[in-house]
């Protein structure tokens, strides 16, 4: 059975987009050799009516024929500022096609090349899940007071509830603004769905303490918590993780330092809080590749993030040392299910006027979603 056909089809409806039919046995195989001529054949009958965007976590092979890179949200605004592309192929995963959705224009298409292509951190807070742990802080009589920031990789559901209930978005780089201006409407927070980058903002930024936050686990009556801590807390933090930045440790930073004399470590703030906490450079995707094209000839540097970044970076940098931060390789297995053949079979099937796994936010989840994002946009 293809890779294709391996589809989440039965996953919560609450994510909040349609699902069509993935690849029907049209997808080439993976070794077949003309796979890079029939992409740029392809590319260049669609011209300008298609907008191929690729993550900075994708592979080489699907970056190469990427109109722009970078993080999830600095590629969502690139979709909504080119109205006249008719179709926007995203090689990411499913929030970030549906944030593209979301912002660009009810005309325009968003495609993206594997339905497969999740996110685990995405999926670690589900509707049902979020309005339960509501429904909590309704009853203790702190709803009022709690203020929902969601972290970008979420679904389109979880965006729509944030802005239902007077919060906002934010990014990687954007955190400790979008937290700070939430404490100002507010007394509490409750940060979806990544309890590092809610924790390490909250304390490297906001000035918290780690008894300021405690931790909701979804699986869990009051999320494992006391009326008295939840009352007590700033900072509610939900129970997710990044799968990749949350594997790092504070034993590979101490590694790396012993056997690179020297080195510089630079993070992700999605990792674990120890790590963060020991890293010369913590910031978004975007930051960690300013940061290495800004370096000094000779630097050496760390890189706790995805491997297909920190390969990328260490091919585009030869004149530095960079390392995986980690010896044990990891690639983020969702962002990877987009690939060549994968994005051959989503532009050969346009030039056949066939559109395929087009994602579509449903109305009213996209009105709050969009409500959301544009506070986060707002921000001073």
């Amino acid at each position: 059975m293809a890779l294709s056909d391996l589809l989440l089809l039965g996953r919560e409806a609450d994510l909040g987009s349609e699902r069509g039919v993935s690849c029907t046995g049209q997808l080439p195989a993976a070794s077949d050799p003309s796979l890079v001529a029939r992409a740029k054949a392809a590319r260049e009958t669609l011209g300008d009516r298609v907008l191929v965007l690729g993550h900075h976590y994708q592979r080489d092979e699907v970056i190469a024929f990427a109109d722009i890179t970078g993080d999830s949200f600095k590629l969502a605004q690139a979709a909504a500022a080119q109205p006249t592309a008719e179709f926007i192929i995203f090689c990411g995963v499913h929030f970030m096609a549906e944030s593209a959705d979301i912002l660009t224009s009810p005309e325009q298409k968003v495609i993206l090349p594997d339905l497969a292509a999740g996110c685990s951190m995405a999926d670690m807070a589900t509707l049902n899940q979020v309005n339960e742990c509501w429904k909590v802080l309704e009853e203790l009589g702190v709803a009022d007071k709690t203020i929902p920031v969601t972290y970008m990789n979420s679904s389109a559901a979880i965006k729509s509830f944030t802005g239902k209930n007077g919060g906002t978005i934010c990014t990687s780089s954007n955190a400790a603004r979008a937290m700070r201006w939430a404490l100002e409407q507010g007394e509490k927070i409750l940060f979806l769905p990544d309890q590092h980058l809610g924790r390490n903002t909250a304390v490297a930024s906001l000035g918290l303490s780690l008894a300021d936050c405690v931790l909701w686990n979804p699986w869990k009556p009051m999320g494992g918590l006391t009326a008295q801590e939840i009352k007590a807390a700033k900072i509610i933090l939900w129970r997710g993780h990044c799968s990749v930045h949350g594997r790092f440790t504070i034993d590979a930073v101490n590694e790396v330092r012993t056997r690179i004399p020297g080195v510089k470590v630079l993070v992700h703030p999605e990792c674990q809080y120890e790590v963060v906490s020991s890293a010369d450079v913590v910031g978004s995707t975007e930051m960690i590749v300013r940061t290495i094209e800004a370096a000094p000839t000779g630097s050496a540097w760390a890189i706790g993030t995805e491997l297909n970044l920190v390969q990328r970076l260490a091919k585009n940098h030869p004149d530095k040392t960079i390392v995986f931060l980690d010896k044990t390789v990891c690639y983020c297995s969702t962002m990877n299910r987009i690939d060549l053949p994968h994005l051959v079979w989503a532009m050969e099937s346009l030039v056949n006027n066939h559109l395929v796994n087009q994602i579509r936010v449903p109305a009213e989840v996209a009105k709050f979603s969009k409500i959301a994002l544009e506070r986060m946009l707002a921000l001073p």
